[in-house]
C-alpha cells in the first residue's frame, strides 16, 4: 500500500509540473514587449501649441512650439538628450515674440523654422551649440511650410502678390515659379537638394508636384476621387508615402498611398478620418502615427504594417480629460512622442511619451 502512494504520488507531482506556468514558460517568453511610458516635460505657460519633433537618435531629439505668454506668443524650444528633456532659452529671439515651426537634422546642423515677430528666418544650431540665423528676403503674411536638406531649403508661403515659393542654396535665396493652375501650396519636402516634393491646391482638385532640379511639375500622382493630402513622407531607400482623407458622401476616411520604385499602391487602413502629418517609419519598418483616443486618459497610436492595423495606448494620467500627441519621431531604438494633456481644471500643457528604449 505505502508503495502504491510513493507511485501515485508521483504521478500526481508529475502532471502539476506539466501544467504549472512556470514550467511550460521561459523567463524570455515570459517578458512583454516595452510599452508606452511618460517623460517628464518642464511646464511652459498653457495653452501651449507644439509644431515638430526630430530626433538625430537616441540621444539627442528637439521639440518646436510656442506658448501664449501674457504679452502674446513666444517660441517653445525643448530638448531631450537621451535621459530628459529641458528647455533651451539660447537660441535668438528665445524672449521675444514669435513661433518655432518645423525643425530637421541637416547634417551635422539643427535647423528650425522661426517665425519671429511676423519675420521670418531659419535658426541653425552646430554640434558645438552655436546658433546662427538665415534670414528670409521678405516678409511673407502667411508661412504655411518648411523644408531643408544637405544643399538646400525651402520656405512656401503667401504675400500680397500671392504665392511664394523661396529656395536657399546655402548662400542667398531665389523664387521659384510653380506650374498653371497652382493657387497654394499646402506642404513642402525634399530628399535631396535637387529632389523636392509639395502638394498644392489648384484650380483642379489637390495635386501633387515635384521639383526635379530644374522646375516645379505635376508629379501625375493618381489621387483618390475626392481627396486631400496631409503629409509626403519621403525615405532614402526611394520608398515614398503619401498620407490623407478622402470624402465620401460627406464621410471622411484615412487613406494612404506607397510607392515602392515601380507602382503606387493604395490602402485604406482603419484609421478614421485621422490626420497623418506626425506619421513617422518606426524602429520596427511599420508605420506609426497618434490618433484620436477612445480614453480621456489616456493617448493612443497606431501601428500599419501592410494590410494590418494594431493599436496601443500609453499611460494612463491621473485626472486627465484631454491627451493628445501631436508630433512622433523614431529615436533610434525608440519612438518618442510629444504633445498636450489637459489635466482637469487646468489648461492644456506639454507632455511626451516613448516607447522602446
Amino acid at each position: 500500500m505505502n508503495g502504491l502512494r510513493a507511485v501515485i504520488l508521483c504521478l500526481v507531482m508529475a502532471c502539476a509540473a506539466v501544467v504549472s506556468p512556470t514550467a511550460v514558460v521561459s523567463p524570455a517568453a515570459a517578458v512583454t514587449p516595452p510599452g508606452w511610458s511618460a517623460l517628464p516635460v518642464p511646464a511652459a505657460a498653457p495653452p501651449v501649441t507644439v509644431s515638430d519633433l526630430a530626433a538625430r537618435g537616441p540621444g539627442e531629439a528637439w521639440a518646436t512650439g510656442y506658448e501664449h505668454a501674457a504679452d502674446g506668443l513666444h517660441p517653445m524650444l525643448y530638448r531631450w538628450d537621451g535621459t530628459a528633456w529641458s528647455r533651451d532659452v539660447t537660441f535668438p529671439g528665445a524672449g521675444e515674440p514669435g513661433r518655432l515651426g518645423k525643425v530637421q537634422f541637416v547634417g551635422e546642423e539643427m535647423w528650425i523654422f522661426h517665425n519671429r515677430e511676423g519675420s521670418g528666418e531659419i535658426l541653425r544650431r552646430s554640434p558645438e551649440g552655436g546658433w546662427s540665423t538665415v534670414p528670409l528676403p521678405q516678409t511673407l503674411w502667411t508661412y504655411q511650410d518648411f523644408t531643408a536638406v544637405a544643399g538646400a531649403a525651402w520656405v512656401v508661403g503667401e504675400d500680397d502678390t500671392g504665392l511664394k515659393v523661396l529656395r536657399y542654396d546655402g548662400s542667398g535665396w531665389t523664387t521659384q515659379s510653380t506650374p498653371e493652375g497652382v493657387l497654394f501650396l499646402m506642404g513642402i519636402t525634399a530628399r535631396t537638394a535637387t529632389d523636392a516634393w509639395a502638394w498644392a491646391d489648384t484650380t483642379t482638385g489637390t495635386t501633387v508636384l515635384r521639383r526635379d532640379g530644374t522646375a516645379w511639375r505635376d508629379a501625375k500622382v493618381q489621387l483618390p476621387p475626392n481627396s486631400n493630402v496631409h503629409t509626403i513622407m519621403l525615405e532614402p531607400s526611394g520608398r515614398l508615402t503619401i498620407g490623407g482623407s478622402q470624402y465620401t458622401d460627406g464621410v471622411s476616411r484615412t487613406y494612404l498611398m506607397t510607392f515602392n520604385g515601380h507602382a503606387w499602391r493604395t490602402t485604406y487602413p482603419p484609421l478614421g478620418d485621422t490626420y497623418t502629418e506626425a506619421m513617422v517609419r518606426g524602429p520596427d519598418g511599420a508605420l506609426w502615427l497618434p490618433v484620436r483616443s477612445d480614453r480621456a486618459f489616456q493617448s493612443k497610436y497606431a501601428r500599419v504594417d501592410g494590410s494590418r492595423t494594431t493599436f496601443s495606448y500609453g499611460p494612463q494620467r491621473t485626472n486627465a480629460i484631454d491627451v493628445k500627441p501631436r508630433a512622433l519621431t523614431k529615436a533610434g531604438s525608440s519612438l518618442l512622442s510629444f504633445g498636450t494633456a489637459e489635466i482637469y481644471g487646468s489648461k492644456p500643457n506639454l507632455m511626451s511619451e516613448r516607447r522602446g528604449g
